[in-house]
């Protein structure tokens, strides 16, 4: 038997954590690790004593056939890695990792070139998160350096700022 690399064993862990989200569109669930110890976990769903999508049967952004990465203020839930990071102690997730998989959730293929959206990177940032690995397939990852996202502030907000 193969021994599962360390990656795919925190990406599996979140896989498992996906299914606890409750969006009709696409679930997603994120690992914070530090020093080899799960420091906190999320997943995504409405924000606590309010009805979810899958309680309340639809999708505010599938029913007005909102494009993917846009108009996140029509959505009731709370993303994966905002759950992670308000769980945790900024002093425990300095220097850590957060490992992320998306999941569609009509077809359970992973999200295509999933990335975290704008505000999830200000989050991760000030975090002081300094790597995000992302589930591609069930045994191809990425991994992104969160110091890019400080050296290119175009990526924060799509937009170059002067």
């Amino acid at each position: 038997m193969q021994r599962i690399d360390k990656k795919n064993y925190y990406l599996d862990i979140c896989e498992t954590i996906l299914e606890r989200g409750t969006c009709l569109r696409r679930n997603f669930a994120a690992i914070i690790v530090k020093h080899d110890e799960i420091i906190s976990t999320g997943y995504t769903g409405a924000p606590r004593g309010r009805k979810n999508c899958s309680d309340i049967g639809y999708c505010k952004r599938e029913e007005l056939k909102v494009p993917r990465g846009t108009r996140y203020e029509l959505c009731r839930s709370v993303h994966a890695e905002q759950n992670a990071i308000i769980s945790a102690r900024r002093q425990d997730m300095l220097d850590s990792t957060i490992y992320l998989v998306g999941k569609e959730n009509k077809t359970q293929e992973y999200v295509h070139n999933a990335s975290p959206c704008s505000l999830c990177k200000r989050f991760i940032i000030n975090a002081g998160i300094k790597k995000v690995i992302i589930r591609e397939s069930k045994t191809d990852y990425r991994e992104i350096d969160v110091s890019e996202w400080i050296e290119n502030d175009e990526s924060l907000t799509g937009e170059t700022v002067y």
